[in-house]
């Protein structure tokens, strides 16, 4: 695990590995390290391939008795909308499958926005209470679109505060049409949290790989604060960790 590059600014430090690998355990290290010192921590989990390492690696110290979940409890960033939970394109399908299947969390602890609510309004006023209730999330994990977006906040005139049902732009649509069998069967709707529990997290750790992110980090990291690039907010929380790869990096 071969870091490449350390530091950025007082309150977002950037970490550069030369693989995806690398960086993942990395996350995943910072994630453990924190979970040892507080067993009932709340992690604000994010879905989709960026993650997917760090996951592996948190089950693979689970896996040696290094981690212990059973004390955690987790709110997920967002879910399609309308999606069942069985569905194997969901986001509670993927957590499942991805971690909670995989270690020894208890899955009433576990919180992934309803994308089949009959009142969704409801549904999102429900989640921000839940998360406000908690404290909001110990760790916050992100990914990062290729546009900038961080859940399902897509670029926008303004930042949204509160979990919300949200149109997906056609750029979302045809990033995720390949874990669907074709884009026509991609949900044109999701459900996801607000910059508000976002930023409420006590730390944030962002993930991201490959040459198609590398304009979205730069602008997340050096361009102001602006809601065409969501990720651009994370500028303004005091702790944010940011592991990507030289591809990822490639425009700092």
């Amino acid at each position: 695990m071969e870091k490449l590059y350390y530091g950025f600014k007082d309150n977002i430090k950037v970490e550069v590995f030369d693989s995806y690998e690398g960086l993942s355990r990395a996350a995943a290290a910072f994630i453990a390290e924190r979970m040892k010192k507080k067993p009932d921590i709340i992690l604000g989990l994010a879905t989709g391939s960026s993650p997917v390492g760090v996951y592996d690696e948190l089950t693979r110290m689970y896996e040696a008795g290094d981690l212990d979940f059973s004390a955690v409890r987790s709110f997920n960033l967002d879910e399609y909308y309308p999606l069942e939970p069985e569905n194997d394109q969901s986001y509670r399908y993927f957590m499942n499958k991805n971690l909670f299947d995989r270690v020894n969390i208890d899955k009433a602890n576990t919180r992934v926005p309803n994308g089949m609510a009959e009142d969704i309004e409801l549904e999102c006023e429900e989640y921000d209470a839940a998360i406000a209730a908690a404290g909001g999330a110990d760790i916050q994990v992100l990914g990062i679109g290729g546009n900038g977006h961080i859940g399902f906040n897509e670029p926008d005139g303004f930042f949204t505060a509160e979990t919300h049902k949200v149109a997906l732009t056609e750029n979302t649509i045809k990033a995720n049409a390949r874990f669907f069998a074709s884009e026509e069967e991609v949900p044109r709707f999701a459900v996801t949290m607000g910059m508000g529990a976002i930023m409420s997290a006590k730390s944030i750790v962002l993930v991201a790989n490959g040459g198609a992110k590398a304009q979205a980090i730069a602008s997340m990291l050096t361009g102001g604060v602006d809601p065409l690039c969501p990720a651009s907010i994370l500028q303004l929380h005091p702790d944010v960790n940011v592991f990507i790869d030289k591809a990822a990096a490639e425009l700092l």
